[in-house]
């Protein structure tokens, strides 16, 4: 196996940059009708595949968003009945978001509004590609943390 290059990593982070902005525009695209956007979309997709509700700190982690920029979409969400909020027994400020029977029926539209396209790559690019692609990605994110983050923070202290 020949060994990658750092222009190779550099390559690989240009496509995932162009890859990121195609799925958003085509994302807002296809659940425009549905009154969401891809961003919308991506928490409310956040929490119906949680275990679990989640803090807003919880679902920035896992999409790699900032707190401020869910928090300000949950907000909306809220006011559109998608999302309700629940204590938390682990925090007292910090609430638990949860999906409401409207949201998880908007993120079942937006899967179905999208299903075609997620076959159409699946049967193009196959399973062994797309179980590779989320292995490579999972592990750069892995690295990139491990190198950027100064110290692991408990999921507590990260909440307050």
């Amino acid at each position: 196996m020949t060994p990658a290059s750092p222009s190779d990593v550099r390559a690989l982070a240009l496509a995932v940059f162009a890859a990121n902005g195609r799925l958003v525009s085509a994302g807002n695209e296809l659940v425009a009708h549905l009154g969401l956007t891809s961003a919308w979309w991506q928490v409310l997709a956040a929490l119906r595949y949680a275990p679990a509700p989640l803090t807003v700190a919880s679902i920035a982690r896992t999409m790699g968003l900032t707190r401020q920029a869910v928090q300000r979409i949950v907000d909306l969400l809220a006011e559109r009945a998608l999302v309700d909020f629940h204590d938390n027994p682990h925090h007292r400020r910090a609430k638990l978001v949860g999906l409401t029977p409207a949201g998880a029926d908007a993120v079942a539209g937006a899967e179905r509004a999208v299903a075609p396209i997620d076959l159409a790559i699946a049967e193009r690019i196959g399973a062994p590609r797309l179980h590779d692609a989320i292995a490579t990605l999972q592990e750069m994110i892995a690295l990139i943390t491990e190198r950027l983050d100064p110290s692991p923070i408990t999921s507590h202290e990260k909440d307050a």
